[in-house]
């Protein structure tokens, strides 16, 4: 795994780079969130949805609202891009809709536009 510092509107963003799933369950998001402010003092992650268990999206799992959760605990924002247009939940859409109109939690479809949403 590799932390790319990206920088905008005077904000530093860590953008994760990896081969593998970084994100498996409550103990590696944990495990991220240390590693990036450990390494880089960063508390804005941008990261690929790619990067993320499946089982995350999958809201009666459960596992993205102990993440997430653990995000806003510990005063960290995250912007997870990708293509969500294969997931038909109503109930994870109206998630991402809602987490895009807050301040902490942001889903979007390429970097850019999760780096945008990270640098204010």
């Amino acid at each position: 795994m590799d932390i790319e510092k990206i920088s905008k509107n005077n904000i530093d963003i860590a953008h994760i780079i990896a081969e593998e799933i970084v994100i498996t369950d409550l103990q590696s998001a944990i495990d991220l969130m240390m590693t990036v402010n450990y390494e880089t003092g960063i508390r804005n992650i941008a990261i690929s949805k790619n990067l993320i268990i499946d089982k995350f999206f999958v809201l009666s799992s459960g596992l993205a609202g102990e993440i997430l959760q653990k995000f806003i605990n510990y005063k960290f924002r995250i912007a997870i891009y990708g293509d969500y247009s294969k997931y038909t939940s109503k109930p994870l859409k109206d998630f991402i809709y809602e987490s895009n109109n807050g301040h902490d939690i942001f889903f979007t479809n390429n970097l850019d536009k999760a780096i945008e949403k990270l640098s204010f």
